[in-house]
């Protein structure tokens, strides 16, 4: 195993809850959809072997290799099919398995901890690295350092407010445009250092790094995080089973949100006027949901690992529609 997949440690997030909401019975068809350390995917895949199928996504090849390593080691039993690629593509990358369909989807969003803690990935504030932050960066043309550098101030501000929540956003933006024209932003700490001179003293004074919000912005755009969540939710509520469990953990409130409303849109019935003697509309429940309201870490689990604090998860099963 080469440096950088012995580096590749990564807690998993809700483990217990995950398996228990997925429910994984010996001989069915699993597909962790963020692969990452593979974690959860071992698990899961130690409840469906040895005749069930182990399917794992990921766009980054060091986690493709430290998950190959990791299956070899603790679930030799397991069958497994590790694919390259990024889960907006998730029709494809099933049909490249040769699955008709699947009984538990799991999605773990956001960053895995070896992404932000190796330096040259340029995810983390807290480094002097290079401004990129691309998943993957054998496909992925647009860095962070290109948003921040040419995108113009009021898409910088729009970028900021709606994928951080950052209410400086205006300021923030106004200030990073500021410095290029002295010279280009090149490295995390360079930008970590605009942001945080941009916002009000009153304000970093309290809570966490004052960057955090603009980061995360920045690296879902670079990513296109939230057209791929919606791409990909679509796609496995299609190829899940009857009776399939399709779990999703989200870090920020706007990933909560499209799960949250794409389950409740699926979950519907009739959305026929009242006054309609008979439906016209055929709109059937696709899913149903299993809950009402996240899950989100126990305390104890937060204490040992940080990242967990803000994990919120939802959960939704597949309802047979073959005879709607």
């Amino acid at each position: 195993m080469g440096a950088l997949t012995s580096e590749y440690r990564h807690v998993p997030v809700m483990l217990e809850e995950v398996v228990r909401s997925l429910a994984p019975a010996p001989g069915e068809v699993v597909c962790d959809c963020t692969l990452g350390g593979a974690g959860h995917s071992v698990a899961l895949a130690r409840k469906v072997a040895p005749d069930g199928l182990s399917i794992g996504i990921d766009q980054d090849d060091m986690a493709l290799e430290a998950a190959a390593a990791r299956f070899a080691r603790e679930a030799p039993e397991a069958r497994t099919c590790l694919l390259k690629g990024n889960f907006a593509d998730l029709d494809d990358l099933l049909i490249e398995a040769e699955v008709p369909g699947v009984d538990c989807f799991l999605f773990d969003l956001g960053v895995s901890s070896p992404q932000l803690d190796i330096p040259q990935r340029g995810f983390s504030y807290h480094e002097d690295a290079p401004l990129d932050m691309r998943m993957d960066p054998g496909n992925n043309t647009l860095t962070a350092s290109e948003v921040v550098n040419t995108y113009n101030e009021a898409d910088l501000a729009r970028i900021l407010r709606t994928y951080g929540d950052e209410r400086h956003a205006s300021r923030i933006a106004r200030a990073i445009v500021r410095e290029r024209k002295v010279a280009p932003l090149e490295s995390c700490a360079q930008l970590a250092e605009v942001v945080r001179d941009a916002i009000p003293a009153r304000d970093r004074r309290h809570g966490r790094h004052p960057a955090r919000k603009a980061f995360q912005a920045i690296r879902i755009e670079v990513n296109g995080e939230l057209d791929a969540l919606e791409r990909g939710l679509e796609a496995a509520i299609r190829w899940a089973n009857p009776g399939g469990r399709i779990c999703v953990i989200s870090y920020h409130s706007l990933e909560d949100r499209i799960v949250k409303r794409m389950f409740g849109e699926m979950s519907k019935g009739c959305v026929c006027p009242p006054e309609f003697p008979v439906c016209v509309c055929g709109h059937v429940p696709i899913v149903t949901v299993e809950t009402k309201r996240a899950l989100q870490a126990s305390e104890d689990e937060v204490r040992e690992n940080p990242r967990a604090r803000s994990a919120l998860m939802r959960v939704a099963r597949r309802l047979d529609t073959s005879g709607a």
